[in-house]
């Protein structure tokens, strides 16, 4: 996919489940994968990485500790690698996520809502 552009309506379109991260590019060790958020994720972290999540449309709420962060449309948030977290979506939005490569989506527990690594749109 390098030199070429990419549409993220487009590659949207071909995402059909939530909480399935799919890779539409790679800059050096760095994926970004594009996924559709709606309802509640687990609570995981990632021990050896910090993750971008930048709403490309609607709203995302993260819960770190005690608090809750609203991301909006336009907005983008970093957690901490080995910060707890847990995403969710009262609707439906659009996301995209940066993380380097082989990045499990639900952190160290493998269980239902893991999604397949390295899944290409």
């Amino acid at each position: 996919m390098k030199n070429k552009k990419i549409n993220f309506k487009e590659k949207f379109i071909k995402i059909s489940d939530y909480w399935s991260p799919k890779v539409i590019a790679e800059l050096n060790d760095y994926q970004f994968k594009l996924s559709k958020f709606k309802n509640e994720f687990i609570t995981h972290n990632h021990q050896d990485t910090d993750e971008a999540f930048i709403v490309i449309e609607g709203t995302i709420y993260i819960q770190i500790d005690n608090t809750i962060q609203t991301i909006n449309t336009g907005e983008m948030i970093i957690i901490s690698k080995g910060k707890y977290h847990k995403p969710f979506a009262k609707k439906e939005a659009k996301v995209l996520i940066i993380e380097p490569r082989g990045v499990i989506n639900t952190g160290t527990p493998i269980v239902d809502l893991t999604a397949a690594n390295d899944v290409w749109i």
